[in-house]
């Protein structure tokens, strides 16, 4: 792929991590890319740390970019698209949406007869192991191998239907903070039990990352791996026991499904 100048309009958490992935990956240099904030003082630290172009005017940022990534807040998005929209169809421009909650179709309702890729990662994106989803409507899918190839570089990618978005939106995307839950919680437990606040942090996020290697490498199923540590008489399955007593798997999956329902509710 001949890599394009890419235009990050709204660098917040998310577009900041989407910046710093890509620069981090080599796939682009921090001069190819420019960062969009209605206040500079936000993503000054983003320019001093890798390097990037910064800027408060979109259309400025805009202007020499092959790819347009918008990262705003929904309640801002179709202001911020229509004031790019002139640029985008006469630029010949590809715009990514990572925005949540905003369907293709009023993506193209807004922008018109253009190449337009939703994609939803997760901030896991800046140490490039993001899990990203990506949906294209027609003009889009002329992009699809080169799009893909930037999000290959920035962790797992998988290309869904747009119907499937608010799905995978809770899974992935609101998932690092039920992750980071469950490691802030057993951290604590830790400390009960007499391990550090430090070391204890420190094992839980180590175990979290070996149970996941796991199963990613491996190609493995969760319970299988279980098997192996849960013994007869012994800790592991009276400490699971516990858990599962005290709703733990329940209260999991009740979560991820009023995620899903809430991502309903703001898309209908």
């Amino acid at each position: 792929m001949k890599p394009k100048n890419i235009a990050i309009i709204g660098g917040g958490n998310l577009g900041s991590s989407i910046a710093k992935g890509i620069v981090k990956s080599g796939l682009l240099q921090a001069s190819q890319i420019t960062v969009t904030n209605l206040e500079l003082s936000m993503i000054q630290p983003l320019q001093d740390e890798i390097g990037v172009n910064i800027t408060t005017n979109n259309l400025e940022a805009i202007k020499d970019a092959g790819i347009v990534i918008v990262a705003v807040k929904p309640t801002v998005a179709k202001v911020v698209l229509s004031q790019i929209k002139d640029s985008i169809i006469s630029g010949n421009q590809v715009l990514i949406s990572v925005i949540s909650g905003i369907k293709l179709h009023d993506l193209e309702e807004i922008l018109g007869d253009v190449p337009v890729i939703r994609v939803m990662p997760n901030t896991a994106i800046a140490i490039r192991e993001s899990m990203t989803a990506l949906s294209f409507n027609e003009k889009g899918l002329a992009y699809k191998d080169e799009v893909v190839e930037i999000f290959d570089q920035l962790g797992s990618t998988m290309v869904i239907p747009d119907s499937q978005m608010p799905a995978f939106t809770v899974l992935a995307s609101c998932g690092i903070a039920f992750a980071l839950r469950f490691m802030r919680a057993a951290s604590q437990g830790g400390i009960e039990i007499g391990i550090s606040s430090k070391q204890s942090l420190e094992v839980a996020a180590q175990m979290m990352k070996g149970a996941s290697k796991l199963i990613i490498e491996n190609g493995t199923h969760p319970e299988p791996e279980i098997d192996k540590v849960t013994t007869p008489l012994g800790v592991t399955i009276c400490s699971l026991n516990k858990m599962e007593n005290e709703g733990f798997s329940t209260s999991l999956v009740q979560g991820v499904v009023s995620g899903y329902n809430k991502i309903q509710e703001t898309e209908k």
